[in-house]
């Protein structure tokens, strides 16, 4: 599979976008077979992935997972990211971003409002059947993955903690400095985001920032939490290799997983993790500094059946007021 990066808002130079959407080629395997859901939308009787427009104030993301529940009634975990297409409509150019999303045999559910049909399908009836051309190229890059055996996969995520007050505006313990206001949103919008992956467990640095940044998030959900020392910026100069290995550590239990850091501690993940990967991919990390804003995330999807090897990255931008 090519490596993938997906960043949000992401419109090709020179090319206005008037309209942003987002969806997911829901997939399974049945009897050593791969099959892909297909919808039929009864307003323009066109055969299509589920898909929708991004809400006011919607990550692409979120968006994707929404609208796959609205319009057939399955919960989904974000796979790998597929390309993005492009094409014509009335108010302009219309951008859509996809990713796999394995499904079980849940049935779906059509809405009967947009969709009236939902149909599992093999790829060659998919092909034959989508009514926009543009739909095939995420297709392909499905087909290519499920071929490489890398279309099974679990996410670890790596996140920058969001916007804290200025160190020189802050004179008690430096563990203890807070987020600001703008922080303070960042992590609630955190907290949307992530569900798109449901990590189970998340390992922070033990400091104010990286905790207020992850709290709604697992307060929201069920997520472990396990403060780990390596993780702060005073105990990783001290000693990078213990956040390496916490990074390692997680890479070997092949359950979805989150790491909330801090930018000086950043470069020992993000090398940690290119050890990982193929050099093309390794290449489309955030490797120069600052690497990741405040608040914003990086998603590696790990190989189901290649323990510990990386197949995808993909970045996420913070809020921003």
């Amino acid at each position: 599979m090519r490596s993938s990066e997906h960043l949000e808002d992401a419109a090709p130079t020179g090319t206005e976008i008037s309209v942003y959407a987002a969806g997911a080629l829901c997939w399974r395997v049945k009897k050593k077979k791969l099959e892909l859901l297909l919808i039929h939308r009864q307003r323009y009787d066109d055969w299509s992935w589920p898909k929708g427009k991004l809400d006011n104030g919607e990550t692409m993301a979120e968006c994707a997972v929404r609208e796959v529940y609205e319009e057939v009634g399955l919960p989904i975990t974000l796979g790998i990211p597929l390309p993005a297409i492009r094409y014509a409509v009335k108010p302009g150019m219309k951008e859509v971003h996809y990713w796999a999303a394995e499904v079980d045999d849940m049935p779906p559910l059509p809405d009967g409002k947009e969709v009236d049909t939902a149909v599992w399908c093999s790829p060659t009836k998919a092909r034959g059947l989508l009514s926009n051309p543009s739909d095939v190229e995420p297709l392909e890059a499905l087909l290519a993955a499920h071929e490489a055996g890398t279309l099974p996969t679990w996410p670890l995520l790596v996140i920058r903690h969001a916007k804290a007050k200025p160190r020189s505006a802050w004179t008690r313990a430096e563990g203890e400095r807070p987020l600001a206001a703008t922080g303070k949103r960042q992590a609630l919008y955190l907290q949307r985001l992530l569900m798109a992956w449901h990590p189970g467990k998340i390992l922070t640095s033990g400091w104010m920032r990286c905790i207020a940044t992850i709290s709604p998030y697992t307060q929201a959900t069920k997520a472990k939490v396990k403060v780990v020392p390596a993780l702060t910026e005073a105990d990783h100069k001290r000693n990078p290799a213990k956040a390496a290995a916490a990074v390692e550590k997680l890479l070997s239990k092949s359950s979805a997983a989150a790491v909330c850091t801090h930018r000086p501690v950043l470069p020992t993940v993000l090398e940690t993790l290119a050890t990982h990967m193929d050099g093309a991919l390794a290449a489309r990390l955030p490797l120069g500094d600052p690497h990741l804003a405040p608040g914003e995330v990086l998603v590696a999807h790990v190989s189901v059946n290649d323990p510990g090897r990386i197949v995808a990255v993909e970045q996420h931008r913070p809020y921003e007021d």
